[in-house]
C-alpha cells in the first residue's frame, strides 16, 4: 500500500513532555535511524519566533531553518519537516526551502483563528508554497467544527491547494465513529491530490485502531499517519510508531526496519520514560471525554493529589473553551470553590436509604401545572403510599415529607421557616444550614450537560443512589414561550443564554438517557402534562 506513510514526530509532539529538551547527539541519532528504517517522513520540532525562543541548542524549539540542517542525514530518504504554531512565527522570515533542510512544514492553527483571522491565515499558508515548501495543513481540534464549518475549511483549503490536511484528534476525544465520519466527510469534499493525515491521541486508547480503520478505508487517497515512538507525548501520548510500522509492514507489505525503531526506543526513549510519565491513565481518559488540555488534569493530579473522582467532577464544571487551554489561576479558584462544596455524605445517604429504598416518590417540580393539578396530586398522594419530595419551593395545598434544595436563591426564601430536618440540601448552599440533611452536590449533577446543574435532575439522580423503586413527576412542565412557567415569577424561564427550544431538548435528552440508565430498576412516569413527554 503505497498511498499510506508514517509520520513520526517524536521530536515535536513527543517532546512537549520534556519541554522539547533533546540533546543535539539524541536529534541526530533519532533523525538518522528513523530514516534508515525506512520511515518516510520525520518531524524534526518547532518553527518558533525568536521573541518566544532563544536557540541555544539541544532543543527542538527551532527559531530558523538552518538550525535544523545539520540533525539532516546527509543521504535524504526520507522528506523532513517542522511544525509551525499560527500566531507564534513571523512567516515573513521563512527562509526559502532547501533540499540540504526541511522541505515540508507543517502549520497548525485553531478554529477561532480560521473564523477570525482567515485572511492573514491565507497568506501565510500561500507564503510557505511560495517559499517551496510542502505545506500541510493542521486544523486544531476537528471535533470543534460541525460539519458545515469544516466543509467551509475544506473548501478554503482546496483553494490554498497544500500537499496535506490534517484530521487532529487534539483532546483525543474521538471515537471511532468519530474518526470514520471525519474521514469520509473529507475524503468526499477534498481535492483527490491532497493527502489525508491522521493525527490522534491514545486518551481512549484508540491510535492504533483509528490507523487500521483509516488504513482500510483509504483505497486511493494519499494518507500519512503521525506516530511517535512508543507513544511518546503528553498525558496519553499518541499512536506507538513501532506497532503501526510493525502493522503495515506485516499486513500490507511495507519495509520498515522494526529492529532500529526498537533499537532506539531502547537506546533513547526508555531514559526519557524513566523519569517522565505517558500513556493510557485515568486522568487521561478524563482529558479525553471532557475534551480539556491535558494540563490541566496533570496539574490537578500533580499539586492536589486528587483522585479520579475529584478530578472528574472539577473538570467538568470548567466551559468547554476554558477546559482546552491551560490556566492555572483559573483551575485554582475552581478548586478552591469545588472543596467548600464536597463533602462527605455518607451518614445521611445512609439514613435515606433506610427510609425510601424500594418506595415510590412523588417528585413535585414547580412547574404552572402544580396549580392547575393540585386536586389530582393530593387525590394522588391519598390514594397511594407514596412519599413526596417537593423541588426548589414548598407548595401551599399539598402535604410534602421533604423539600429538596439545589438553589441558594429559592433555599434563601424559605430557609428561616421549614422544619430542616425534613430537607433535604446540596452542598452548594452554606447558608443556614443546620440540621438539614446535606447531600454532595458534586456526585449528583450531570457532568457532561449544559444544564449540569438542573435541580430536579439532580434529585433524581440522588434518588437513584436511594434505590427507589417508582417516580412519578409533577409539575415538572417544560418551558412555553409567552406563558407562566412556574408556580412563580422567582424562577427564570431561561438557563442564562440557552433559549426555551434548547433547554426543552436538553432536558428531554436528560431524562430519556436516565431511564435509560434504570430501565428495569426504577419506574418513570408523569402525572401532570409535560413538554419532555
Amino acid at each position: 500500500m503505497g498511498n499510506v506513510r508514517i509520520l513520526d514526530c517524536t521530536l515535536r509532539d513527543g517532546g512537549r513532555i520534556i519541554n522539547c529538551n533533546f540533546d543535539d547527539d539524541v536529534i541526530k541519532e533519532i533523525t538518522g535511524n528513523l530514516a534508515g528504517a525506512n520511515i518516510e517522513i520525520v518531524e524534526m520540532g518547532f518553527l518558533r519566533d525568536e521573541h518566544l525562543v532563544e536557540y541555544k541548542g539541544n532543543s527542538t524549539f527551532f527559531t530558523d531553518t538552518d538550525q535544523i540542517t545539520p540533525f539532516i542525514p546527509k543521504t535524504k530518504n526520507a522528506m523532513f519537516t517542522v511544525f509551525i504554531d499560527f500566531d507564534m512565527y513571523d512567516f515573513s522570515k521563512l527562509k526559502a526551502c532547501a533540499d540540504d533542510s526541511v522541505t515540508g512544514l507543517r502549520v497548525g492553527f485553531t478554529k477561532k483563528q480560521f473564523m477570525d483571522k482567515r485572511h492573514e491565515l491565507e497568506k501565510s499558508l500561500l507564503d510557505v508554497k511560495q517559499r517551496g515548501y510542502k505545506l500541510f495543513v493542521q486544523g486544531v481540534n476537528t471535533l470543534a467544527y460541525s460539519d458545515r464549518e469544516l466543509l467551509e475549511l475544506i473548501d478554503f483549503t482546496n483553494g490554498i491547494e497544500p500537499y496535506s490536511f490534517g484530521i487532529v484528534d487534539t483532546y483525543g476525544a474521538m471515537y471511532l465513529d468519530d474518526m470514520v465520519h471525519y474521514y469520509n466527510l473529507i475524503d468526499h469534499n477534498l481535492a483527490e491530490d491532497i493527502c489525508i493525515d491522521i493525527h490522534s491521541h491514545n486518551n481512549f486508547q484508540l491510535s492504533f485502531a483509528f490507523a487500521q480503520q483509516i488504513v482500510a478505508l483509504a483505497d486511493n487517497r494519499n494518507i500519512i499517519l503521525d506516530a511517535t515512538l512508543n507513544g511518546m507525548g503528553k498525558c496519553a501520548g499518541n499512536l506507538n510508531t513501532e506497532l503501526i510500522a510493525d502493522y503495515l509492514t506485516r499486513k500490507k507489505n511495507h519495509d520498515y526496519d522494526i529492529d532500529t525503531i526498537l533499537d532506539i526506543i531502547d537506546r533513547y526513549l526508555y531514559p526519557i520514560k524513566a523519569d517522565n510519565e505517558w500513556g493510557y491513565s485515568i486522568p487521561a481518559f478524563m482529558a479525553g471525554i471532557y475534551k480539556a488540555h491535558p494540563n490541566n488534569i496533570i496539574y490537578l493530579t500533580e499539586k492536589y493529589r486528587l483522585n479520579s473522582k475529584d478530578i472528574k467532577y472539577i473538570v467538568s464544571s470548567m466551559e468547554e473553551n476554558t477546559r482546552q487551554r491551560y490556566d492555572y489561576d483559573n483551575i485554582q479558584r475552581i478548586y478552591k470553590s469545588y472543596c467548600e462544596n464536597n463533602i462527605d455524605d455518607t451518614g445521611v445517604l445512609r439514613r435515606l436509604l433506610g427510609e425510601f429504598c424500594d418506595s415510590r416518590v412523588l417528585v413535585i417540580a414547580p412547574g404552572s401545572t402544580v396549580m392547575a393539578y393540585r386536586q389530582k396530586i393530593n387525590e394522588y398522594i391519598q390514594c397511594n403510599q407514596v412519599r413526596t419530595i417537593c423541588v426548589n419551593f414548598a407548595p401551599k395545598g399539598i402535604k410534602a415529607d421533604y423539600l429538596f434544595y439545589a438553589n441558594t436563591i429559592h433555599w434563601e426564601k424559605v430557609s428561616k421557616t421549614v422544619e430542616h430536618s425534613k430537607c433535604i440540601v446540596s452542598s452548594n448552599i452554606h447558608a443556614d444550614t443546620e440540621g438539614v440533611n446535606l447531600v454532595d452536590y458534586a456526585s449528583l449533577i450531570m457532568e457532561d450537560s449544559i444544564l449540569y446543574d438542573n435541580s430536579t435532575i439532580m434529585l433524581l439522580n440522588l434518588l437513584k443512589k436511594l434505590k427507589v423503586k417508582e417516580i412519578m413527576l409533577a409539575g415538572f412542565d417544560g418551558l412555553k414561550c409567552g406563558e407562566r412557567n412556574y408556580v412563580d415569577s422567582t424562577f427564570p424561564t431561561q438557563n442564562g443564554t440557552l433559549g426555551i427550544d434548547e433547554t426543552n431538548r436538553e432536558i428531554k435528552k436528560l431524562i430519556s438517557q436516565y431511564k435509560v440508565k434504570t430501565a428495569g430498576k426504577i419506574k418513570v412516569e408523569f402525572l401532570t402534562p409535560s413538554v419532555y413527554v
